[in-house]
């Protein structure tokens, strides 16, 4: 379990499923229809959603780019928290955001797998968190032309590495959308 004291929920985030992050990656539809399920049965369980979403100077704030594709729609009360480094946590306001609703275990879904998605999954950890990568349920572009892998080994490889993922009293772990619980899971 968490190291966060108090701390009982879990909270589904979105991150960065943004035109400008999404268009043109590998199973792009699939992820946001996945997506789209978590979203109604955390909605359904009354799990807090919270949505990220990136802004630089390639994806300028208010730009067509820059919006959460219009297949995802955020509930006004579904907290929008904005950032500029990969790591969702850093200089932004989601870990008071977290706090306030006592979550101590993340589920994390979005874009890019190479970028936001594994630095906010090692930023929860590192900060006390549990936090559990849904494997059919975040994509990435190509960018094989710089060397990279392919888009679906790069999702593969992170889906098998954060399974093993575990440190004192915090926990990673990989799961599809259909076998997604909000409940915690103790630590092993």
């Amino acid at each position: 379990m968490t190291t966060l004291p108090d701390r009982p929920n879990t909270a589904l985030l979105v991150i960065d499923v943004q035109n400008g992050t999404v268009n043109g990656t590998h199973n792009r539809d699939t992820v946001i229809a996945n997506i789209n399920t978590l979203l109604d049965r955390a909605r359904a369980e009354g799990i807090p959603v919270v949505w990220v979403q990136h802004n630089d100077d390639n994806l300028p704030r208010d730009s067509d780019n820059w919006q959460y594709v219009p297949e995802l729609a955020r509930h006004d009360s579904e907290p929008l928290v904005h950032k500029s480094y990969f790591d969702s946590f850093e200089d932004t306001d989601l870990e008071p955001l977290l706090a306030e609703r006592g979550v101590g275990h993340v589920i994390v879904t979005g874009a890019q797998t190479d970028a936001c998605i594994r630095s906010t999954l090692h930023g929860a950890m590192v900060r006390g968190y549990d936090a559990t990568l849904v494997g059919d349920a975040h994509t990435t572009e190509d960018l094989t032309q710089w060397g990279a892998p392919s888009p679906a080994d790069v999702i593969t490889h992170t889906n098998m590495y954060w399974d093993w993922q575990t440190a004192p009293g915090r926990r990673g772990g990989t799961v599809t959308t259909a076998d997604v619980t909000f409940t915690a899971k103790p630590t092993t």
